[in-house]
């Protein structure tokens, strides 16, 4: 089983380090519009995610409650996006496109700023594949070995675009692509140490599992919501950014009924 859950959990970090690869093998940067295709892409794969592999378990765990079994989806969903902004406002960061930092004023590279932006949307990530391992774990009847590793394909699959987008930025503003490539794959180290936290506090609260799924769903909303959507709306063609948003959005729905 132990082996099984670390396999399960690494997975979404491999697609950040293929993704991350990229820099050692192209030398422009990203196009703009192909940028904008992958940020929409990585947006649906999260929210459909968020939806069939978080939120509707998360009900489906509080069935007893019988009409209230929305209750705990809606109370961690708020809890998570509240974490979120918590992060938000506590961490410095730079997101992608951006010429002003937020939030503390410190004096740090942009290239950091930069991979603490990425940290903070792989946050949730980590959480929800480890909350849906550490339910497996616990031998809920709901969750599936097939769910939760359909979860951390999904998500690996938006990750590769994701490594690709923060490591490529780095070459371009001057850095090695050896220093750009670890970056980039340190950005998405976070997730499986989410993924294990959680699953550790999870054998403590057990029964608040529908609290963490709707938790982590609240998070990764948070993140798509405050930056993925304005980041492949911006400019000219955002119908672009709408189109792969809708096509990670049917893949993550068909992996999770296909799969699951």
């Amino acid at each position: 089983m132990a082996i099984q859950v670390i396999q399960g959990i690494l997975i979404p970090f491999l697609g950040t380090t293929l993704g991350a690869a990229c820099v050692l093998f192209m030398k422009k940067e990203l196009n703009q519009m192909v940028q904008r295709a992958l940020v929409g892409f990585a947006a649906g794969v999260m929210v459909a995610a968020s939806v069939w592999s978080l939120l509707i378990p998360s009900m489906d765990q509080a069935e007893y409650m019988g009409n209230w079994s929305f209750v705990p989806a809606v109370i961690g969903f708020w809890l998570g996006i509240l974490f979120l902004l918590l992060l938000d406002k506590s961490v410095p960061h730079l997101h992608q496109g951006d010429d002003e930092p937020e939030g503390p004023t410190v004096t740090l590279r942009k290239t950091t700023m930069m991979v603490f932006a990425v940290i903070l949307h792989n946050i949730p990530e980590g959480m929800a594949v480890g909350v849906l391992f550490a339910g497996w774990m616990a031998g809920n009847d709901t969750i599936t070995m097939a769910g939760a590793l359909t979860l951390s394909i999904g998500i690996a699959i938006q990750n590769f675009p994701e490594g690709a987008i923060i490591s490529m930025p780095l070459r371009s503003a001057g850095m090695k692509k050896k220093s750009a490539f670890l970056l980039g794959l340190a950005s998405g180290a976070v997730e499986p140490l989410a993924a294990l936290f959680t699953i550790w506090a999870s054998g403590f609260i057990t029964p608040a599992l529908p609290y963490l799924l709707s938790f982590a769903a609240g998070a990764m909303i948070y993140v798509v919501v405050e930056e993925l959507i304005p980041e492949m709306s911006q400019g000219k063609h955002s119908n672009l950014g709408t189109l792969f948003f809708t096509l990670g959005f049917t893949l993550m729905l068909a992996l999770d009924v296909a799969l699951g």
